[in-house]
């Protein structure tokens, strides 16, 4: 059976403190999806926290990037069983009264669209080729 995900993505000022941080709570990091300007942080196996650089982080929005000091930020992104239930519930979206969010992302192996809901905040839902993930 299919088990949705979600995978909460945070811009951070100091990616080794935050992933030092992370692992201080007992969490790891997924080192294939990790490099120099991102950390994949598991959080259970339906929940990945991916702290980002703020350079790598403004590649996923054309928004002002909020100082989670001072104000609530957060990026969510939802998993999707296939391409075509990534369509459907982004449709569902917009038909509720949220909008279009970014271009639609297709990578072959994963494909990914957007949307806002009516206060602005963005949900992503991705699928992704379960063999492209598989050791």
């Amino acid at each position: 059976m299919y088990q949705q995900m979600i995978f909460v993505n945070l811009c951070v000022n100091d990616l080794d403190a935050s992933k030092k941080f992370f692992t201080e709570l007992g969490y790891s990091i997924n080192e294939q999806f990790s490099d120099e300007s991102t950390a994949s942080v598991v959080i259970s196996d339906t929940i990945v926290v991916m702290v980002h650089t703020k350079d790598k982080y403004a590649q996923f929005t054309k928004k002002a990037i909020a100082d989670a000091t001072k104000t609530s930020e957060v990026l969510i992104a939802l998993s999707a069983e296939s391409r075509e239930k990534v369509d459907e519930l982004v449709e569902k979206a917009v038909a509720a009264g949220g909008s279009l969010s970014g271009e639609t992302q297709d990578h072959g192996f994963m494909y990914g669209r957007a949307f806002d809901d009516p206060d602005g905040h963005t949900f992503e839902v991705v699928w992704m080729d379960p063999s492209a993930v598989e050791g």
